[in-house]
């Protein structure tokens, strides 16, 4: 069973609710939720609520690891046999569209980049600026680089990555791809999808909640670490505008502001990425989605 939409959609809760009666397995598609560092901010299920069902591939990553949808394939797959051989329902939930996709659609072939490369990428986009790497990459793998918006500092260095560790251009490697975990036919797809100014509000209210919870400490324990900003964790929602006010460079409030923004629009753009990659996924109200379910699992009426 497959549950994705946008984020503080209450996937979580629906999932937590599937598992308890049926006695399934939750396990996370979300590429924030994965970091052990990042609980409060990233709206992770609780100690509490995970006692209550199994769940998996939450906070097993450290924030310092640069993981990638193709780690977290290799490790679902993993929790897939593992709730199999167990007999527990599997229930796949985030909000990650490249997650679902790469689950059902396949993944490209890419090897892993060898820290040397990375490192060294890195190291000459802090000193030269994204434009120089923009434009060497425009020589080295000019579709990507017209694909790539001039100043996306992450995808660039990326390509830029796999450039130098293969001797071969990203779209080489995309064409060459893993099969799906799950294939077409083999699973359920819900997509929550709330109305738009109901979900912006709740969006807005459970940054606030998170705040009062210790969202700020964590980011303080975080940032403490002194990591690549590059790296994923260090780019989750809030957590950039929340380390510019314990820098001093703005205040709490304005840090609040643009952490409930970036995740509105973050939200927006869930709702695009589903409808058109992934429309496999039924598109279902919150309050329908109960119903939905017990279609497919009719066991799950007046339990």
């Amino acid at each position: 069973m497959l549950i994705a939409g946008p984020t503080a959609s209450g996937k979580s809760a629906l999932a937590l609710a599937l598992a308890q009666k049926t006695g399934g397995v939750v396990i996370n598609a979300d590429s924030m939720q994965v970091y052990r560092d990042l609980r409060i901010i990233t709206a992770r299920p609780t100690a509490a609520e995970e006692a209550l069902a199994p769940h998996r591939l939450y906070g097993h990553v450290d924030a310092a690891v640069n993981f990638s949808a193709g780690a977290w394939v290799a490790d679902a797959a993993g929790m897939l046999s593992e709730a199999q051989a167990a007999k527990r329902l599997p229930i796949l939930v985030g909000g990650s569209g490249l997650y679902f996709k790469a689950l059902t659609r396949g993944l490209s072939a890419v090897p892993p980049i060898p820290a040397d490369v990375r490192d060294d990428v890195r190291a000459r986009l802090e000193r030269d600026g994204v434009e120089a790497l923009h434009a060497e990459l425009a020589t080295r793998d000019p579709v990507s680089a017209e694909r790539l918006k001039p100043r996306d500092r992450a995808r660039i260095a990326r390509a830029l990555e796999v450039v130098e560790a293969t001797g071969r251009a990203l779209t080489d490697w995309h064409r060459e791809g893993l099969p799906p975990l799950l294939p077409q036919g083999a699973f359920h797809a819900l997509f929550l999808a709330p109305e738009r100014d109901q979900l912006y509000a709740r969006i807005d209210g459970r940054f606030d909640a998170m705040l009062a919870a210790g969202a700020l400490e964590e980011v303080a324990s975080l940032a403490a670490r002194k990591l690549d900003p590059l790296l994923p964790a260090m780019k989750a929602h809030g957590v950039p505008a929340l380390i510019r006010h314990l820098r001093g460079q703005i205040t709490r409030e304005e840090a609040a502001e643009i952490g409930r923004a970036d995740t509105r629009h973050y939200a927006k753009r869930q709702f695009t990425w589903f409808r058109h990659q992934l429309p496999e996924f039924e598109w279902v109200a919150p309050e329908a989605a109960r119903g939905w379910l017990e279609t497919v699992f009719p066991s799950l009426r007046g339990a």
